[in-house]
């Protein structure tokens, strides 16, 4: 194919009623979990219901268990009921949760609708990657796609805290009024989801099997499915085990790609505040220079990378990352802490989709849903260790060391993605 044919061709897919589906999705998700972690929760339980901060966390912790333990075998399930059974059934349970959480006050139940809620988007991630790739190729506009995909994922998770920030101060402090938006929200979620294709292709003879079923008992039936089922799962983790032929690199690179964002997340604010001395409203336009940055570079990097692969924006986002992040910490002049910032979500804007584009061409074509799945759950748990592990190099070596602590991941990050690129044009030079 031509590359002019090449690109309307991915440009037109990228337009299809189905990603666009999913973009929604994508960007009401982060939107509704934005407004909820950042914005609303912890102040509403704690100043609104007088719960310990402790109790604060066991809730946010099971958000993100739910979340990310479910992955894996949601993308198993995705591939089986398709995208529409699977997003419209989990986002029910994301509309539950906030119901829970508008209605009830006791700490057991807030934090069972916490775990509702990261259940409910766990699906997201896998049916997204495994939609994205089915419909780009494994290196097709898989950099472009990758690309759209986390500016509607940023632009969802920055704007739901600003605009519930807004609608707070406008009603004072009205939290019923902002999770009846959330509710509403969370029902236009579920109407989007139902619009997917199944993308399930049923054979010829599965009509006459269900006939036959129809003259049997319902414990038969029953019992076949469950034999079905194991034999299904079996059949699974043996073509995953088989086709899954990566290097152990992979499997460290994955959790260190989000240990450094877990490293990060719980100082930055206390860095902006203690160490800086900004202002709340300096700070709000300094997150907004970086995210909006970074958003603005998704969608040329995702192109650029489609067209000249993802090694050269990979090494240079790891490289400026590791750069930036640890002359950060030793910055006191407000015109640099923006500049080392809009650098920070430049190399972001590279690294995002690059990634994700590099991962997918590891995914086999037999069982992407499982596959994306285990690694986007590997992946995640970095955001567990990294807040652990950020705390103590901040209490224990200093308001600086978690930064310098993430320059030293993301230049590790660095190395280790030049050897598996490497290997794997050894790897095709050889086939």
């Amino acid at each position: 194919m031509p590359p002019k044919a090449g690109a309307a061709a991915a440009v037109q897919r990228l337009r299809s009623p189905f990603f666009i589906g999913l973009l929604i999705i994508i960007f009401l998700v982060e939107f509704m979990k934005g407004s909820l972690l950042v914005a609303v929760l912890p102040v509403y339980m704690k100043n609104s219901l007088g719960l310990s901060a402790h109790t604060i966390g066991i809730a946010f912790s099971l958000q993100y268990i739910g979340d990310n333990l479910f992955r894996s075998p949601f993308g198993w399930i995705g591939e089986r009921l398709g995208y529409r059974k699977t997003m419209a059934g989990a986002l029910i349970m994301t509309v539950i949760a906030v119901c829970m959480i508008a209605f009830l006050s006791g700490a057991l139940w807030l934090s069972l609708a916490c775990f509702i809620l990261g259940l409910g988007t766990s699906p997201l991630w896998p049916t997204a990657m495994t939609g994205t790739t089915e419909i780009s190729g494994p290196r097709g506009s898989n950099g472009q796609a990758m690309g759209t995909l986390e500016m509607a994922s940023l632009a969802g998770t920055g704007s739901g805290p600003i605009v519930m920030n807004f609608l707070m101060d406008r009603t004072e402090k009205n939290y019923h009024t902002a999770f009846l938006i959330l509710i509403g929200v969370g029902i236009i979620l579920v109407l989007v989801a139902l619009m997917l294709p199944s993308k399930v292709k049923i054979p010829l003879h599965a009509a006459a099997a269900s006939a036959a079923e129809a003259g049997r008992g319902f414990m038969a039936v029953f019992g076949g499915k469950l034999v079905q089922l194991f034999g299904s799962v079996k059949a699974t983790l043996h073509e995953v085990r088989t086709t899954l032929k990566v290097s152990w690199m992979v499997y460290p690179a994955l959790f260190l790609q989000s240990f450094v964002i877990g490293l990060l997340s719980p100082v930055i604010t206390l860095y902006v505040q203690n160490e800086l001395r900004l202002s709340p409203n300096m700070y709000s336009l300094l997150l907004i220079a970086g995210g909006g940055i970074t958003v603005l570079a998704l969608i040329p990097s995702g192109k650029l990378i489609d067209r000249f692969g993802t090694g050269p924006f990979l090494n240079t986002g790891f490289l400026l990352a590791a750069c930036s992040l640890s002359v950060f910490s030793m910055v006191r002049s407000l015109p640099l802490i923006f500049v080392f910032v809009c650098i920070v979500g430049v190399s972001y804007a590279m690294i995002l989709p690059g990634w994700n584009t590099f991962v997918s061409q590891l995914v086999p074509k037999g069982e992407r849903g499982a596959v994306w799945g285990f690694f986007l759950t590997l992946q995640g748990s970095g955001m567990v260790v990294g807040p652990i592990v950020s705390g103590q190099l901040w209490d224990r070596l200093g308001h600086s060391s978690p930064f310098l602590a993430s320059a030293i991941v993301m230049a590790l990050l660095f190395v280790i993605h030049l050897i598996l690129s490497r290997r794997m044009k050894a790897a095709l030079q050889v086939s």
